[in-house]
């Protein structure tokens, strides 16, 4: 009898909490087979079965279970089902290498709606909205009765109860009350304060048209926006040492090194996984981080090591929709930049009214340690990196390098 007990996934992290079980008591298990989702205050991961054999649930879902805590056995001296195959190895599916400017959870493809004639003529002559029509016909098909109901209450999905006063009530995970935790000492431990710029991303969407697909073609991944910023964000960081910096106890560490950290909008909440060394990576092996750390977050399968340090953090609500927001300091850091929607606005520029594609940018900092000059001048440097992308090269207009001024 195998006993499988819960690992050590962290330094300082004591107790976890089993999210669900993957497979149902007393089930046949392969070797390698996950078994269960475990929660920690900073992450989620999985434990896999050691041996193929009997699975045996010790811990329920639900449980907080501290490290070394049983969890499962597995009798790997039970005979093999007769219903059950020996696995055939499979090939690991191939990931698409799409950029995004954000990581979120994937879209799901469009679902084809199935009605019967009758309901899909009059679906067609009313112009009624499928997505509010829940179908009560086989397989989920759509019925005649079905789209008159929804018809009866325009703008209400079939799903929603009417004048209901019920509540659910749900229990916090170990994460959300880390978050919740963490973001309320932020606001209580630093001297926040927030500036604005604005930036013209105009030949940032130029470049992205022009190269996209040679850059695709030959780097196996897309050109995003979060390698234009990371990079301006890189070189601003190494001239405004203080905002790259935070303090502890009484002493102001810096970082020679810029270790960016990218807000995630994760399944199971926030998380802010790290790009080490992004001063050193130049635009396709960050574009091929940002797919990989994506995808992880995505999938729930970050490690603690992934989502510990950083210097300076980088968050968009701009795939959101957001316009302008106050983001809030990933401590210790001392500041994190936000990035919004790009919208075409109407700008003055040499006398005439232009239209041009306008992002805000707003830098969050913790003024014990950044000043108004460093926080301002941090941001007016990131404005004129992405506004003249030809400065990413080396920080400098490649003619005055070239003539030495």
């Amino acid at each position: 009898m195998i006993e499988l007990k819960v690992p050590p996934v962290g330094e300082s992290i004591n107790e976890v909490t089993l999210i669900k079980w993957t497979k149902p008591d007393g089930a046949w298990v392969e070797r390698d087979e996950v078994l269960c989702e475990l929660e920690s205050e900073k992450a989620t991961f999985e434990l896999n079965a050691e041996q193929a054999g009997l699975l045996i649930q010790v811990a329920k879902e639900g449980d907080n279970l501290s490290i070394g805590d049983l969890a499962c056995k597995i009798d790997e001296t039970a005979a093999r089902p007769a219903t059950v195959e020996i696995p055939a190895p499979t090939k690991a599916p191939v990931l698409e290498t799409k950029s995004p400017d954000l990581f979120t959870a994937a879209t799901l493809p469009a679902v084809e709606v199935k009605a019967t004639p009758l309901a899909n003529q009059i679906i067609v002559d009313k112009h009624v909205d499928v997505s509010a029509v829940k179908g009560s016909g086989s397989n989920g098909r759509i019925t005649k009765l079905d789209v008159l109901n929804a018809l009866q209450k325009p703008g209400v999905p079939e799903h929603i109860e009417l004048n209901s006063r019920n509540e659910d009530r749900q229990k916090m995970s170990n994460l959300r009350k880390t978050i919740s935790r963490r973001l309320v000492e932020a606001k209580n431990s630093t001297a926040m304060l927030t500036t604005f710029n604005e930036v013209d991303m105009g030949a940032i969407m130029e470049i992205r048209t022009k190269f996209k697909d040679s850059f695709k073609e030959k780097h196996g991944v897309g050109l995003g926006f979060m390698s234009f910023f990371t990079k301006a964000c890189c070189i601003a960081l190494q001239e405004w040492k203080a905002v790259n910096a935070y303090i502890d106890g009484d002493e102001i560490i810096y970082h020679n090194y810029c270790d960016i950290s990218i807000a995630v909008s994760a399944p199971k909440g926030l998380v802010v996984p790290v790009i080490r060394n992004a001063e050193s990576m130049d635009m396709a092996e960050i574009e091929t981080k940002v797919i990989e750390l994506a995808t992880k977050a995505k999938e729930n399968k970050l490690s603690i090591e992934e989502m510990t340090g950083g210097t300076f953090t980088i968050t968009n609500g701009g795939v959101f929709g957001s316009l302008m927001s106050t983001p809030i300091i990933n401590i210790p850091q001392s500041a994190i930049l936000g990035m919004h929607k790009i919208q075409d606005r109407p700008m003055a520029i040499n006398g005439q009214v232009v239209i041009r594609p306008m992002m805000y940018l707003a830098l969050s900092y913790d003024h014990r340690i950044i000043d108004g000059r460093e926080s301002v001048g941090f941001l007016v440097r990131v404005k004129e990196l992405l506004e003249q992308p030809n400065l990413l090269l080396a920080g400098k207009d490649p003619v005055k390098l070239l003539l030495g001024v």
